[in-house]
C-alpha cells in the first residue's frame, strides 16, 4: 500500500472536527478553545489531537478512549450536583494546557511529549450503555480537557440526555463562548479549574492566559443554566498568597455568585514539580478562611481525607447538611433543597 493510500485510509477513520473555520491556502482556525489555533495544512493544533488534512480539521482522538469507569460524582469534584450518585467518567489523551504540576500528566501530556494517542475504540452508544449498566446518573468528561475531545463529548452527551442521564465537564475553562453555546443544550454541570489569579502564573506554568478563564466563568454563571463549581489547586509558593486568594475569592463572589462552591485542593508533587512539597494543611485552612471571609457560602478542602471541610454546612445556621468522608456520603440532611433547621435554600442540582 502506498503512503498516500495509507494516509487516505487513516483519514477515513478520523472524525471531522466541530467549530472551525476554513482560511486561505488550506489553513484552518479552530474555534473550540481560546488559543484559536491557526493550523497549516498537515499540521496539528496546540493540543496535538486536532489536525488539518487538506484544509479540513479532524479530531485524532475520537475513537481512542483512554479511560472509562464509574466514579463518585464527588471525585470531580462536584458536591452540589446529584450528591451520592455515580458518574461514568471518560477521557482521551491530549490537552490544550502545559501545566508543569499536572496531576494527570500521563494522559494529558503524552500526545504533546511523544505524539502518542493511545486508547480503545469505544462508541458513544457503548459509553452510554456502560453508564446505564453501571447505575450511573451522569457521564463525566474528565481527567483531560473535554474541549479537546469535543466531538466525542457531543455525540455522547446527546445520547446520554435522551437516556435520561446528565452530563458534566471537568474543565480548565479555556472554552470559547462558541464552544459553551455548542454544549449548553446537553451539558448540566461543570467544574472549572481556576488555577490562579495571576496572568504570570498562567503564562509561565500553563502556557495559557488567565483572562479567557475568567470570561468563561462569568459567561457560564450569567448566560447559561449550567451548574458550576470551581477548583483551585494550591501550589506552595506559587498561588497561595493571601492577596491573590482574596482577589480570586472576591472574583467568584462578585462575578459568579456566593452560591458557587469553591474547592481548594491539596497539591501533591507530580510531573515537573516532583521536588516541590505537598500543600501544608495550614495553607489550605487559611485559604478556606479567606474564601468564607469573602462571602462564599460553600468552601471545601480537597485531597485532605477526614477533614470536616469535606462536608456541606448551612451557611446561615451552621447545621451540617451533607456529611462526607472522602468521596462517600454518610448522611444527607437536605430537605426539598433547604436546610431542615432554618429553611434557607441550598444551591445545587438535584440535591
Amino acid at each position: 500500500m502506498s503512503e498516500l493510500s495509507r494516509d487516505r485510509k487513516r483519514e477515513e477513520n478520523l472524525k471531522r472536527a466541530v467549530l472551525w473555520e476554513q482560511g486561505k491556502d488550506k489553513k484552518v482556525r479552530c474555534e473550540l478553545c481560546n488559543h484559536r489555533c491557526v493550523i497549516d495544512d498537515g499540521k496539528l493544533g496546540r493540543c496535538c489531537v486536532r489536525k488539518n488534512i487538506d484544509g479540513v480539521l479532524y479530531s485524532l482522538n475520537y475513537d481512542k478512549v483512554c479511560s472509562a469507569n464509574p466514579d463518585p460524582i464527588e471525585k470531580k469534584p462536584l458536591f452540589h450536583f446529584q450528591p451520592g450518585t455515580s458518574s461514568f467518567s471518560i477521557a482521551t489523551m491530549g490537552c490544550n494546557f502545559r501545566c508543569e504540576f499536572c496531576q494527570n500528566w500521563q494522559i494529558s501530556q503524552a500526545a504533546i511529549e511523544d505524539g502518542r494517542i493511545d486508547g480503545q475504540a469505544i462508541s458513544p452508544e457503548q459509553i452510554v450503555a456502560a453508564a446505564v449498566r453501571n447505575g450511573c446518573k451522569s457521564i463525566a468528561y474528565t481527567y483531560t480537557e473535554p474541549t479537546i475531545f469535543m466531538e466525542l463529548c457531543n455525540d455522547c452527551g446527546r445520547l446520554a440526555r435522551n437516556e435520561g442521564l446528565t452530563n458534566v465537564f471537568v474543565s480548565n475553562g479555556y472554552e470559547t463562548i462558541e464552544a459553551i453555546d455548542f454544549v449548553s443544550d446537553w451539558l448540566n454541570g461543570i467544574n472549572v479549574d481556576l488555577k490562579s489569579f495571576s496572568e504570570d502564573y498562567y503564562k509561565r506554568l500553563c502556557k495559557a492566559r488567565l483572562q479567557p478563564v475568567l470570561d468563561t466563568i462569568k459567561y457560564i454563571a450569567k448566560e447559561t443554566d449550567i451548574w458550576m463549581e470551581i477548583t483551585t489547586l494550591l501550589v506552595p509558593g506559587e498561588n497561595d498568597s493571601d492577596d491573590e486568594l482574596r482577589e480570586l475569592a472576591d472574583f467568584i463572589v462578585n462575578e459568579a455568585g456566593a452560591d458557587v462552591p469553591w474547592h481548594i485542593s491539596r497539591f501533591h508533587p507530580q510531573y515537573k514539580y516532583v521536588d516541590s512539597a505537598a500543600t501544608p494543611l495550614k495553607a489550605l485552612e487559611r485559604a478556606e478562611e479567606i474564601g468564607k471571609a469573602a462571602g462564599l457560602h460553600y468552601v471545601y478542602l480537597g485531597n485532605v481525607p477526614g477533614s470536616k471541610s469535606e462536608s456541606t454546612f448551612c451557611y446561615s445556621c451552621g447545621r451540617v447538611l451533607i456529611e462526607r468522608v472522602g468521596y462517600r456520603i454518610m448522611a444527607n440532611h437536605i430537605e426539598n433543597c433547604c436546610c431542615p433547621d432554618c429553611g434557607v435554600k441550598i444551591a445545587g442540582f438535584e440535591l
